[in-house]
């Protein structure tokens, strides 16, 4: 049982970390996209609402997408007041989070994920665009990111749970 767990939770890291690669991929893109946009704005006098539309997109797909990545690595933003004392074992910060991914993390996730169902289905079945003229339609698609981006990051909370469940179990001799 313990090896069928550590092999999915390889799996989900493997995934998390192959679409966090990717992802980054997409910070050369939006910079890219940046750079023309204040060039064509202040060089050439001509902007382009599609082209700011798109860099917003860019920006929150890379946020989105890369959460999951981000806890994969441990570079995630947590408190650190009670985490880093030193009367703490890696046992107790084990704990400390397999407990907070297992009642906070996954049950979140999973409330985001239900809450933005009905928030992506009517934004695909009106065809919503953008309200500024010039501006991106298909708006359906960026939503879409909400409950996919907090999928993945429930992946590997679920991933992050196993890991440090089965390292606080075995050092809890």
């Amino acid at each position: 049982m313990t090896n069928l767990l550590l092999q999915t939770a390889r799996l989900i890291d493997q995934t998390i970390d192959w679409i966090g690669r990717f992802v980054a991929w997409l910070v050369l893109v939006l910079v890219l996209l940046i750079i023309y946009d204040v060039a064509m704005r202040y060089l050439l006098q001509s902007g382009s609402i599609a082209i700011q539309e798109m860099q917003w997109h860019l920006f929150s797909v890379l946020f989105l997408l890369g959460a999951a990545y981000t806890l994969k690595d441990d570079e995630h933003v947590r408190m650190d007041l009670i985490y880093k004392c030193r009367f703490l074992t890696d046992r107790h910060r084990a704990w400390i989070d397999a407990i907070g991914a297992l009642i906070i993390l996954i049950p979140f996730c999973w409330l985001i994920i239900y809450c933005s169902k009905s928030f992506v289905e009517q934004s695909y079945i009106f065809n919503e665009g953008s309200p500024d003229p010039g501006g991106l339609s298909y708006r359906w698609i960026i939503k879409t990111m909400i409950p996919v981006g907090f999928g993945l990051l429930m992946l590997q909370a679920i991933s992050e749970f196993i890991k440090k469940l089965l390292f606080a179990i075995r050092n809890d001799k």
